[in-house]
């Protein structure tokens, strides 16, 4: 495993770590950082790679937020159950129902049709244009739903198909769709932000624990390391990027989440109808 490795993944990591999280799309990323970027290993461990490295952005969640989301805790003496934190569990089991169907049946097929270079670009801009549409017609009203707590089962299936767009359509962004998803339905930004990082947890754990048990645990040494190194930077940008993002959209709105998204979708598709053809 030279230097020149280990710079790629240190550069993947930070890219996972940033893109999970605001809402720009990783997968946009990453299949750009991919066409500058390629690592020297063989393609399933890549494949495996580029997926579970976010098990260090998950971990960033559960450590920010670890309080909110055990809902067992030691109380004097005694093993208590949080019936608030079950409830939250309740809901975002139900934002992952759509999505983990339509996935489990269906990820080969959806592959095959979607996971290319002219779909994520049209995702990207389309879902910039969304932020910034969403964002205008929020303009001047209060949010409806305050508070995490406040999400009803309702809205929380709602936000899970949205959640299901971007399982369908590579490019959507995850965080961007649920954001969207509950903006629209009067979720504040710090709440919606908030409720697609815990909905992250299951989701991208899954995903994770898929692509391992699908490749093998059969790593090389120089493998092991890549995927330590990867996941270890994926954490530790994570939570600056959660960081971020939540003290940004106190005082600020999405839209220029919004103008980045139909930039990076322009370069996109200017880049490979261009440059690679």
């Amino acid at each position: 495993m030279g230097i020149i490795e280990i710079i790629k993944v240190l550069i993947l990591g930070v890219v996972e770590g940033v893109t999970e999280w605001l809402p720009v799309s990783s997968t946009g990323h990453m299949i750009l950082v991919d066409e500058f970027i390629r690592l020297n290993v063989t393609p399933a461990f890549k494949e495996m790679f580029l997926v579970v490295i976010q098990l260090g952005a998950i971990l960033a969640v559960v450590m920010l937020y670890w309080r909110r989301l055990l809902p067992l805790s030691l109380q004097n003496k005694r093993l208590t159950v949080d019936k608030g934190t079950l409830n939250l569990w309740g809901k975002i089991i139900i934002s992952c129902i759509p999505a983990a169907i339509v996935g489990v049946l269906f990820d080969h097929q959806l592959n095959e049709l979607f996971y290319n270079y002219t779909t994520v670009a049209v995702m990207l801009i389309l879902f910039g244009v969304f932020f910034i549409v969403v964002e205008n017609m929020r303009r001047g009203k209060a949010p409806v739903i305050n508070s995490v707590v406040e999400i009803t089962y309702s809205a929380a299936l709602i936000i899970g198909v949205f959640q299901l767009i971007s399982a369908v359509f590579p490019g959507t962004s995850r965080s961007g769709a649920t954001i969207v998803g509950g903006l629209l339905i009067g979720v504040s930004r710090t709440v919606a932000a908030e409720y697609t990082f815990f909905l992250a947890v299951p989701v991208m754990f899954g995903a994770s624990a898929l692509k391992l048990v699908k490749f093998g645990f059969h790593f090389t040494g120089a493998e092991a390391a890549l995927l330590i190194l990867g996941t270890a930077t994926a954490f530790i940008v994570s939570v600056i990027s959660i960081r971020f993002l939540l003290g940004y959209i106190k005082n600020n709105d999405f839209k220029i989440f919004g103008w980045y998204r139909i930039v990076l979708g322009c370069l996109v598709l200017a880049y490979f109808m261009v440059v690679v053809h």
